[in-house]
């Protein structure tokens, strides 16, 4: 059963949930990607690792994060070219995720790398580097940025009500993008994590949305015989 949203599921952001539907997500992505690769690049999944700590009542709950990211390199030299990062509920949620999630963009471009930034999260603090002044509304966005102009970010976004967009992911300067469909990412990973039978949308989904938002959410579930 496909999902029941036209883009992003916000269910999914359930924190029991989205650590797998992270794995998901960029395994999908990556098995896209490699078609479109010449070969002078190389793809690999790589994994950033930290602890977050949470007091319940007299104890410290202490969880393990390991957090997957894409990297295509280079096969004569090994250079970092770009960079697929997905961000997390802890990225925006916590002061050691969101540390983290910053420290290895940081690592990223001063390797001089293009990167790529996916945000499916509408909780938290958003980890962007640029203002969203005068810009049009989002609830999701891929940001991409290129080696050659780190100063300047190329926005590809959505809303709940719509589906994901496809988005230019840049290779090295003297070579073309290649494009992603995000939306179909989402529906392999979707598929491949089997959560149309493990989300129960009865309750409400863990982020709270606009009045206009939940009421479009309850008519569409309720006309999927969801609720």
């Amino acid at each position: 059963m496909p999902s029941p949203f036209p883009g992003m599921d916000p269910f999914l952001e359930d924190e029991r949930l989205w650590p797998e539907f992270h794995h998901h997500l960029v395994m999908s992505l990556y098995h896209l990607l490699l078609p479109s690769l010449a070969d002078r690049y190389r793809a690999r999944i790589s994994q950033r690792q930290y602890v977050t700590e949470q007091a319940l009542f007299t104890s410290i709950v202490r969880e393990e994060h390991h957090e997957e990211f894409i990297e295509t390199r280079q096969r004569s030299d090994g250079k970092l070219i770009t960079a697929v990062e997905v961000v997390s509920p802890a990225n925006k949620l916590t002061a050691v995720g969101r540390q983290a999630y910053l420290n290895r963009r940081r690592e990223h471009r001063s390797q001089g790398a293009g990167l790529v930034e996916i945000d499916l999260i509408l909780q938290g603090q958003p980890t962007l580097d640029y203002s969203r002044e005068n810009l049009p509304d989002w609830d999701y966005a891929v940001t991409v940025t290129r080696c050659t102009q780190p100063e300047r970010h190329e926005i590809y976004t959505s809303t709940l009500q719509k589906r994901l967009p496809r988005f230019k992911l840049p290779l090295a300067p003297d070579d073309r993008d290649t494009v992603l469909d995000l939306q179909a990412c989402f529906l392999r990973a979707f598929d491949q994590g089997g959560y149309a039978g493990r989300v129960d949308y009865h309750r409400e989904p863990p982020t709270q949305l606009d009045d206009d938002d939940r009421e479009w959410l309850d008519k569409l579930l309720k006309e999927q015989k969801l609720r």
